[in-house]
């Protein structure tokens, strides 16, 4: 049975669902939902179960948007789709971001890119191997991007191609500390709890400190990354993204 799509509606930048209006920022929050919550499954654009594609209202069991957000609450018993433990209305906004990235499409670029390009371009010219690592190679400075087509969508990694801070993820924050006796230490997060905070420095160095011997800890806004705007053609950079979005944590041979 063919499930009727649900209408939706672009406005200033957010979206109505249901009775509901989300904001962009509301919709970015369902992106981070979206991926810690379900992408594993359904995929960056939600259509990787067979007979589903969730950004373009394409349910096996949902009809609109309220039955939805309610599978996702609640999840489908018997299958292995679970429940989660959010609100209503963090359901709605991870519906809401599903919605957005179906009008959006799949792509920004116009161009149509090359992995083997993107890929020598990724090692040689960008210098990313510099701070990243893709399946064993390179440096631990940046996150590691052997999967990073598994979880995010060629628009996400363009983005932060091009504007690093408009989202970094809370796993690959950086950090900023400062001992009692003025040392300053930056590098990325590793590890917090109540006592203790692990980074890992520009020298590629874990180092551990507990948190009673430091003077400053904090969360930097920007990304270490910088912004490749200036530096790829609007070819190389197409054909980066293709590349980037080839990988997912298996190599095909």
């Amino acid at each position: 049975m063919r499930v009727s799509s649900v209408f939706i509606f672009i406005l200033a930048g957010g979206v109505t669902v249901a009775q509901h209006a989300y904001t962009a920022g509301d919709i970015e929050d369902g992106a981070l939902l979206y991926r810690n919550t379900c992408v594993a499954c359904h995929g960056p654009d939600g259509n990787l179960v067979a007979g589903v594609d969730l950004a373009h209202g394409k349910f096996k069991r949902a009809a609109n948007d309220d039955q939805a957000v309610a599978i996702i609450r609640n999840g489908i018993p018997g299958t292995l789709m679970p429940p989660a433990t959010i609100t209503e209305f963090q359901a709605g906004t991870i519906v809401a971001y599903l919605h957005s990235i179906g009008t959006a499409g799949a792509a920004s670029s116009a161009l149509t890119g090359d992995a083997t390009r993107g890929k020598a371009i990724f090692e040689g010219k960008g210098g990313c191997m510099s701070c990243h690592r893709i399946r064993g190679q390179g440096t631990r400075l940046g996150p590691d991007l052997s999967d990073i087509g598994a979880y995010r969508r060629a628009p996400e990694i363009e983005r932060s191609i091009l504007d690093p801070d408009a989202e970094v993820l809370p796993q690959n924050r950086s950090v900023r500390l400062v001992a009692k006796d003025g040392t300053i230490i930056t590098g990325r997060l590793m590890n917090e709890d109540t006592f203790n905070v692990m980074i890992l420095d520009s020298k590629e160095r874990l180092m551990a400190f507990s948190k009673p011997d430091l003077r400053e800890f904090t969360f930097l806004d920007k990304s270490p990354m910088p912004s490749f705007k200036d530096k790829l053609s609007a070819q190389e950079l197409a054909d980066v993204v293709v590349y980037l979005s080839s990988l997912k944590g298996v190599e095909v041979k």
